[in-house]
């Protein structure tokens, strides 16, 4: 390996220390406290704008400000995921429960809450409606705040669907039909009968507010958290800083960004395991509005679709989906591939290597399922990789071998040459070009390791299905960190160990930590030391800073790590002695080294003459 290509890999090593170091020293900044209980903004009530037909089309729904109504009825939603209830209080999907995720690892914790009324800590709630067109007066549409009557159903399950009505007693009568599958789909239905004795035109919508940003939002550059939008097979992630410095729309009436659907979208707010999103029909175009109201702190989406034009006697309609849910890999796959979501697997944030992480948890999911344990699949779907890899990787370790076995001459030259790097390099090459040697050829296992790296790491860090999920023993959350700490023994002593994220838990590692740095140290012994003294030294210290590093990262990225320093020293081992090397089991070759000698060292055999 030459001097380029340890520099490259030193560089590439520190500044992942570097990253590490910074977002534990400097983490983000929390975010500006904000009222939770602020009003909705009302949203923009211009007219709307009269299209080339005649007709009018809506750029934004219009409604009044939602107000805490505690003692408004309700109807109760009960399925096998979700429980929770609709306010009748504008007919408001206000109040989501999770029934089969707890908020820790100890099974009497509190479920999961997603959704909550006005009047919580974090509202966070879907409306539905229609902006009024030419004809109507916002008071003559329902809103926020109108009481619907129950028309039919009492409780709303995947088997029994309800609806609800709302007469404006100026000849209008609209019904909003619910209905949820055993999952996280809400299919919302609206209707509007005229009665009356003239023609009106107005525009289904549908909004998710979020009053202030989550409590538990990470803040974390791996992650993204806020809204998110697919139009038309374009995927957008906003954060929520970003939403906040939209240009001020004048027909939004504040920070918002339109976007015109034309076929295909959805848009709605994800969380690190959670979203709710607006789904409309499919094939349908809608305008998908992102906007943030700086007064009250209140992050809205909205998805208006064309405005109808409803003559007497007429009905007219418009059908939106609600996911309101986790980010269940399977589940999502579902939605996207039999019942038509546009790209809804992208929701989940894949990253910029998606094209390594998607088929990695693809694997990754199904190996779980073949095994039944993730901690176990982790390490399968390690060995699985480092197979797939080993025909490339073969002449790397072969090579790393043979460079291993040069040092000493390596030393040697470089005693000899002294200073002088042009002879230096050139004995070097003669060297090389001897023992058939390809310097550069024992980086690949380790270029090889980095993309595939930093796509586990995401996989672990941004998908569901690591969150709480067991290993063996002490390891019940594959996406937390070991838990166990050398403060108090792994267990032995009778004190509790520090809490995980403080600067003890950094400094009094877990065992899965410690198992890192010593397979670390093992597999970096059988490659070739750097000859430069600066560089040896900091390759030396690698595995003990990664051991401290990685130690507050997530169990199942430390599983693979080790694994994969395992998997990595057995085959180096075993390609070494095939090789005719025997080396111990600290990487030293001690004997059994057996190579051609080079053609300059060759005895020439001789015949004798005869006599």
């Amino acid at each position: 390996m030459d001097d380029q290509n340890k520099n490259l890999i030193l560089a590439t090593a520190l500044s992942f220390v570097v990253i590490l170091v910074w977002f534990v020293m400097f983490p983000p900044p929390e975010p500006a406290p904000v009222d939770p209980n602020a009003a909705v903004p009302t949203a923009t009530e211009s007219l709307p704008t009269p299209s080339a037909t005649g007709g009018a089309e809506a750029t934004t729904a219009t409604t009044a400000a939602p107000v805490a109504e505690p003692d408004a009825p309700r109807l109760t939603i009960d399925t096998p995921s979700l429980k929770g209830t609709i306010s009748l209080q504008g007919g408001r999907i206000d109040d989501i429960f999770l029934k089969n995720y707890r908020e820790t690892i100890d099974p009497a914790s509190e479920i999961v809450r997603l959704m909550a009324p006005v009047g919580n800590e974090t509202p966070y709630y879907a409306l539905y409606g229609w902006a009024p067109g030419a004809g109507l007066t916002p008071d003559q549409v329902p809103g926020a705040n109108t009481l619907w009557q129950v028309e039919s159903g009492e409780k709303l399950t995947t088997s029994t669907p309800v609806t609800l009505s709302w007469d404006n007693g100026a000849g209008l009568i609209f019904r909003r039909e619910l209905s949820v599958d055993e999952d996280f789909m809400f299919s919302v239905r609206q209707s509007v009968e005229n009665t009356g004795a003239t023609a009106v035109s107005l525009a289904p919508y549908g909004i998710l507010a979020r009053h202030g940003r989550p409590a538990d939002l990470k803040n974390f550059f791996i992650l993204h958290e806020g809204l998110i939008m697919m139009a038309d097979g374009t995927l957008s992630e906003i954060d929520y800083d970003d939403v906040e410095e939209y240009p001020f729309n004048a027909r939004e009436g504040a920070p918002a960004e339109v976007t015109q659907v034309t076929e295909n979208g959805w848009i709605g707010f994800t969380d690190h395991y959670w979203m709710t999103t607006l789904i409309p029909a499919a094939g349908s175009s809608f305008k998908a509005v992102a906007k943030f109201d700086p007064q009250r702190g209140i992050y809205q989406t909205e998805a208006v679709q064309p405005t109808q034009t409803v003559e007497p006697g007429q009905t007219a309609s418009a059908e939106t989906r609600l996911f309101a849910g986790a980010k269940e890999w399977a589940t999502i796959r579902h939605y996207q591939n039999e019942q038509g979501v546009d790209r809804f697997l992208d929701s989940i944030d894949w990253g910029w290597f998606f094209f390594l992480t998607k088929p990695i948890f693809a694997v990754l999911h199904w190996l779980n399922a073949l095994i039944g344990n993730m901690g176990w699949a982790i390490i399968a779907l390690t060995l699985l990789i480092k197979a797939l890899v080993l025909p490339l990787a073969y002449k790397s370790y072969v090579s790393m071998a043979k460079m291993k076995d040069l040092q000493p001459q390596m030393e040697k030259i470089k005693e000899t040459a002294g200073d002088d790097r042009q002879k230096l390099q050139k004995e070097m090459m003669e060297l090389y070009k001897r023992e058939k040697v390809n310097p550069a050829a024992g980086c690949l296992p380790i270029l090889l390791q980095i993309p595939i790296f930093f796509s586990l790491y995401k996989v672990i860090f941004v998908t569901l299905e690591l969150r709480h999920a067991p290993w063996v023993g002490w390891i019940k959350d594959l996406s937390a960190p070991d838990p166990s700490s050398l403060f108090n023994l792994w267990g032995v002593l009778p004190w509790a160990a520090p809490e995980p994220g403080s600067i003890m838990a950094l400094i009094f590692i877990g065992i899965l930590p410690l198992a890192l740095g010593i397979s670390m140290w093992l597999q970096q012994k059988l490659n070739p030391s750097p000859t430069d003294p600066t560089q040896k030294m900091i390759f030396a210290w690698m595995p003990w800073v990664f051991m401290f590093m990685l130690g507050s990262f997530a169990s199942g990225l430390v599983i693979y790590w080790i694994a994969n320093n395992v998997i990595t020293f057995s085959q180096q081992y075993m390609i070494m002695r095939s090789q005719g090397y025997k080396p111990d089991v600290f990487g030293n070759i001690t004997s059994g080294f057996k190579r051609e000698k080079p053609a300059a060292e060759s005895t020439p055999k001789t015949t004798p003459k005869k006599k």
